[in-house]
């Protein structure tokens, strides 16, 4: 059942990440290609992402679990919210960011990247039997897991050294928000031009290492309620590679 709980999730995500690969007609340029082929595309991917997803609701169902498919459904909507957030967003990549902090930053992400993993995590500990206490560490795990991840991706363009200089950032990244909150509104809004060399000599990219690390200790302090074992050592090892830098 854990096994069959593991590939459903697999299964929200990649519909979800099928979902997201729909292109915005309007913003299509003539050297993008035939608008048709755009279109039909589009379908196909609102179509298929659909299709992974009642998979999933029907191999869900069939772990005759009412708190596992209650847990597992209200994920999904957190990241039908937290993706209708980000699609709100203006659509340019690099346009200026919301003034918002650092703990907003969270409540987001958690919305779009770590609530599957961490309800899935309580739900794998529920279909073994285990108590609230045992779910709800499990829990933590993903969350914090999964932040340490996100903040890992978002640091990529600041800390690998052969290609910062080329590879593209977001002002929505954790390193973007924390400089901002560092260095103030408007002095923000003056350095947009130069922003990534800004970040990268600012506070930003070491409070988000430093960030990174915190949720990485708090997930690895949820493993210490579990007994060693090979499963427990592997779980360590993917905190490990997201709070690892040059």
């Amino acid at each position: 059942s854990q096994r069959s709980l593991a590939e459903i999730t697999e299964l929200i995500h990649t519909a979800f990440l099928v979902h997201r690969g729909i292109v915005n007609i309007g913003e299509l340029k003539s050297c993008d290609g035939p608008l048709k082929d755009m279109q039909f595309g589009n379908k196909m991917a609102v179509l298929s992402g659909d299709f992974l997803l009642a998979n999933a609701c029907t191999s869900l169902a069939q772990l005759q679990n009412t708190k596992v498919v209650e847990l597992i459904s209200s994920a999904i909507g957190d990241l039908v919210q937290g993706i209708y957030y980000e699609n709100s967003k203006s659509s340019e990549e690099n346009s200026l960011t919301d003034d918002i902090g650092i703990s907003t930053w969270k409540e987001q992400v958690f919305l779009s990247h770590s609530a599957l993993l961490a309800k899935s995590c309580q739900a794998a500990m529920e279909l073994a039997k285990h108590s609230a206490e045992i779910q709800d560490v499990a829990f933590q795990y993903g969350k914090h897991m999964s932040l340490s991840h996100k903040l890992h991706s978002d640091l990529q363009p600041f800390v690998k050294e052969s290609s910062s200089d080329t590879m593209a950032f977001s002002l929505n990244s954790a390193p973007a928000v924390l400089h901002q909150e560092f260095l103030g509104r408007e002095a923000w809004i003056k350095q947009i031009r130069e922003l990534q060399e800004a970040i990268k000599a600012g506070k930003g990219v070491t409070s988000a290492i430093d960030l990174c690390r915190c949720h990485g200790n708090r997930a690895l302090a949820a493993l210490e309620h579990f007994p060693p074992s090979d499963a427990r050592d592997a779980l360590a090892n993917i905190v490990y590679a997201v709070t690892r830098f040059p």
